[in-house]
């Protein structure tokens, strides 16, 4: 399989837009009570902005029809000036989506090396991210390219 990949710009906001929605709307499917169907955490003016900030890098993945099959969000974060943590470096993952249609490829996979691989020559010292519990195949998916949970996010729904 060809593909390629590289940092998003402004002619990819379309297809991420429509990726946004895939993910969107898996976590709609798992927890209708707190995500919209049809609908993206970011717009289209947010992504511009995005894609454009050092401290934000967004890469795409591209098939060998030129089209985007898939992404990664990522966001630098910074502990220094912290009054308990080390001051590391750290690339937080704020998304990682493959369109629907090329799942089960290896692009996950792919995009995922080519992240850490990128943030090493960044200087990061670990790479980070969250995940839904209703999203099993994600959580799976994380797990055998070698993450571990990090700490647990907990909830008692009152109504």
């Amino acid at each position: 399989m060809e593909l390629k990949i590289r940092k998003a710009e402004n002619k990819d906001i379309g297809k991420i837009m429509h990726l946004l929605r895939q993910v969107n709307d898996v976590h709609a499917d798992g927890r209708p009570d707190l995500f919209r169907h049809g609908c993206t955490k970011y717009t289209s003016v947010d992504l511009t902005k995005i894609i454009t900030d050092p401290n934000t890098p967004v890469f795409v993945v591209i098939d060998k029809n030129g089209e985007v099959t898939g992404y990664c969000f990522g966001i630098f974060q910074d502990h220094s000036g912290s009054h308990n943590l080390t001051n590391v470096k750290t690339l937080y993952i704020d998304d990682i989506c493959i369109d629907i249609h090329h799942r089960g490829q290896g692009i996950g996979r792919k995009i995922y090396e080519f992240i850490k691989d990128y943030a090493k020559g960044e200087g990061v010292y670990n790479l980070t991210l969250n995940v839904w519990s209703c999203n099993p195949g994600a959580i799976r998916f994380y797990e055998a390219l070698g993450m571990k949970p990090m700490k647990v996010g907990m909830e008692e729904i009152l109504c």
